[in-house]
């Protein structure tokens, strides 16, 4: 090396006085293969400049990557008598690409492979059946009793349970294999490279064994079983990785309906319960065609403003003997046929025509449409959609909005991106529904141009007592402001929910706390009637500096409700202080209140293990009323910021 300047010693350690003199290869890493560096010296020789990204090492030892961009110097001969590099440090950039690949590859809470990951890793398995001639099994697992476990604890309980199964699970099967978390309680696990269908009973074993033994979560006792479905390659008939999957859950349904705690493997020969289920689409098919569907509708409000924006059509099926039907009983059924398309467009007409009815006697508001994956990916979306609206010139194109889960929209995310920009075109913008349960990275935010994003419930509903809930949801809100997105809140259950919303700044809400879905001659007369309470008008969005006394409020909440468990013996557990105690003790208002609270619960603690009932019951009169007045001081406190 000839000469350095500052950058270099601040990037590599190195001062110019240490490398004067010495070959660059002083800072190999020995990352890159010998092919990289011939590859590279040719390109120099033959166009005199060579561009890309390499691995070198600091002084310190430490590894980093840099872009790197050789130019050649050459003498009036031609020849190259020296060489300038330039190069830049993106070793953060690296750590960062790296990050979002784990997020658009993995499950947030048990860190398996999520479905993009597993549809990448069955197509190699397959292929690596057809090279082999190996046999290949997919086996979908769904939970037995897990919603019980949810219902009865709660869901932080219920999460720590999915994460210990999925690590025993792990555990059962070969580290070439792959084991995914689909979503809720459903996994998939690909057994790669058998020598025959029989080979893969000793796993199906292993994880029926990992889900059926006991769990100690949180100082109680769980137990749940598995249903699983199998579904083994080759077949006699050509199958791809979608049919694999559908054979597979197919399976388990029949594992289900034999008793759980079981497998059932798919026979291709025998696809009786393939007779059923076209029964079941006659039957839809019918319904639609003697028009017993019906919207309801569930208005979302502005919380700040206090009015009514926009009502969420929800379909239901007016079955002739069995009543009203959710959607959850007739729509997974249609999800993969023709059929969803059909009846998707009769919603949007449906939608439509409703919209006329409302204007007609005054009511303007925008009504949202939720659209299915299948009927996305159209290729004649778009002009389908036009006509529909074309044939109701009455109702403006922007009082229509559609709705797509962002799981769905993620599927083509380049298809589904033009399809939102040439409906955007014809006036009908589009929210991402379900929001966080995707993978919700900054890049999709970016080529997703959807003018809302709708929160899942799940975060919503929980925030008041679970912090990481609260902090999800001030993520998405933060991502939201970030790339100038509407935010709807789903689950709003309570005038507390709605405050804290406000709180941080989330004004468009919607929720069985503020109305449940309604038949649409019902909604003009709730619009007209509704009103949020008078408090919720005055509430100010906190300032950032006060977020920490937020979390910290919903932190203690959280605490008093496990401390409510431990003391009912409803858990052994004691639970430890708050991590926001530190928090809060900087603040002297509350310093001596919040340690009031914690020496009362350690007296409690003592009491409820030595089983002292009568001071048991006494301190927890004491706990109970300093509780309330902490909530009451932290309340006055977050009014103040």
């Amino acid at each position: 090396m000839v000469n350095t300047n500052e950058a270099f010693t601040r990037i590599t350690g190195y001062s110019a006085a240490e490398v004067r003199g010495q070959n660059p290869r002083m800072l190999q890493s020995g990352r890159q293969p010998p092919e990289l560096y011939a590859a590279m010296w040719q390109r120099l020789r033959e166009e005199g400049h060579w561009q890309g990204e390499i691995w070198n090492r600091r002084k310190s030892g430490e590894v980093y990557a840099e872009l790197l961009t050789i130019t050649a110097i050459r003498n009036q001969r031609g020849e190259a008598e020296n060489y300038v590099g330039l190069f830049s440090d993106i070793t953060r950039q690296k750590e960062h690409e790296r990050e979002l690949e784990r997020i658009a590859n993995y499950d947030a809470l048990t860190g398996l492979p999520n479905r993009r990951l597993l549809a990448d890793r069955l197509h190699q398995a397959l292929a690596l059946s057809q090279r082999r001639g190996s046999t290949l099994a997919v086996v979908y697992l769904d939970l037995d009793g897990f919603k019980a476990v949810n219902d009865q604890h709660g869901h932080e309980c219920g999460d720590e349970l999915l994460i210990a199964i999925a690590q025993r699970m792990k555990h059962s099967v070969r580290d070439s294999d792959t084991i995914c978390r689909l979503g809720g309680d459903e996994f998939v696990a690909v057994l790669q490279d058998l020598p025959d269908g029989s080979a893969c009973m000793p796993f199906i074993s292993r994880l029926l064994d990992a889900c059926a033994r006991s769990f100690n979560i949180g100082g109680r006792l769980l137990q749940v079983s598995a249903s699983i479905g199998v579904a083994l390659y080759p077949q006699r008939s050509e199958v791809d990785a979608d049919q694999l999957m559908r054979q597979a859950d197919q399976a388990m349904y029949e594992a289900k309906l034999a008793g759980k705690n079981r497998f059932h493997i798919f026979d291709p020969e025998q696809q009786r319960s393939t007779i059923s289920r076209h029964a079941q689409l006659d039957a839809i098919r019918g319904a639609l065609a003697r028009d017993e569907f019906v919207l309801y509708y569930q208005p979302i409000v502005d919380l700040r403003q206090g009015r009514v924006v926009a009502a969420e059509a929800l379909i239901r099926w007016q079955h002739p003997r069995r009543g009203l039907l959710s959607p959850a009983e007739f729509l997974p059924l249609i999800e993969d046929d023709p059929l969803a398309v059909q009846l998707g467009e009769w919603v949007i007409e449906a939608a439509l025509r409703q919209q006329e009815a409302w204007q007609d006697a005054g009511l303007h508001i925008v009504s949202s449409v939720n659209i299915g994956s299948r009927q996305l990916q159209q290729p004649d979306f778009v002009e389908r959609l036009k006509a529909l609206l074309e044939a109701h010139p009455g109702v403006a194109p922007s009082r229509l909005k559609l709705e797509v889960l962002e799981t769905s929209a993620l599927e083509d995310i380049t298809h589904v991106s033009r399809i939102i920009a040439e409906c955007a075109a014809l006036g009908v913008s589009f929210a991402l529904d379900d929001f966080g349960t995707g993978y919700s990275s900054l890049l999709y935010l970016k080529r997703l141009p959807a003018a809302q994003i709708k929160i899942d419930q799940g975060f919503v509903r929980n925030m008041l007592e679970d912090p990481d809930d609260l902090a999800i949801l001030e993520g998405i809100l933060g991502l939201a402001a970030a790339f100038r997105r509407e935010a709807i809140a789903e689950g709003v259950e309570s005038d507390a929910h709605a405050r804290m919303l406000l709180q941080l700044g989330c004004r468009l809400a919607q929720g069985y706390g503020i109305a449940r879905p309604m038949p649409a001659q019902d909604l003009p007369r709730w619009v007209a009637a509704w009103r949020p309470a008078p408090e919720l008008m005055s509430v100010a969005v906190l300032n950032r500096e006060a977020l920490p006394l937020l979390a910290a409020q919903v932190e203690y909440r959280a605490w008093a409700r496990r401390m409510t468990e431990f003391l009912d013996g409803a858990t052994d557990h004691a639970p430890d202080a708050p991590s926001a105690q530190a928090t809060l003790l900087s603040l002297s208002v509350t310093k001596a209140l919040c340690q009031a609270v914690q020496m009362e619960a350690a007296e409690l603690v003592v009491h409820r293990r030595g089983r002292r009932m009568t001071a048991l019951r006494a301190g927890r009169v004491v706990l109970t009323a300093l509780l309330a007045q902490l909530g009451a001081e932290l309340a006055a406190l977050l009014e103040s910021c």
